[in-house]
């Protein structure tokens, strides 16, 4: 049993789509608040789904409702990929003309093989 099994706190639900996707924040088309007043409210969430682009509506209860559901998951490389790049440093007008010249040769390259296959 977890430590906090017993804890009553209440774990997020999380919107899948019927093909298993998770909907996050962009996939959102409406949400609504459905009161109700001799039973539980309810949150309506429509969505388009982005794998599959079927249009789909889910109701959470709005005690279990937590709108961070929507926010994609993090990735555990995402953190060291941003440091890695902010470590890089920004682009040199140098690199640029050296990528440039790079792909002119590539070019280059590609038409010469081109030549010699005719």
């Amino acid at each position: 049993m977890s430590p906090d099994a017993g804890s009553g706190e209440i774990s997020p639900t999380t919107i899948r789509c019927n093909c298993g996707h998770r909907v996050v924040r962009k996939d959102v088309i409406q949400t609504g608040l459905y009161l109700s007043v001799l039973g539980p409210s309810y949150v309506y969430v429509r969505y388009r789904c982005g794998r599959c682009r079927r249009v789909g509506e889910k109701l959470v209860e709005q005690e279990s409702w937590d709108p961070a559901v929507l926010h994609p998951a993090r990735r555990r490389g995402e953190d060291a990929d941003i440091q890695r790049f902010e470590e890089m440093g920004e682009i040199t007008p140098e690199e640029i003309i050296d990528f440039h010249y790079g792909l002119e040769r590539l070019g280059a390259a590609d038409r010469q093989g081109e030549v010699e296959r005719a």
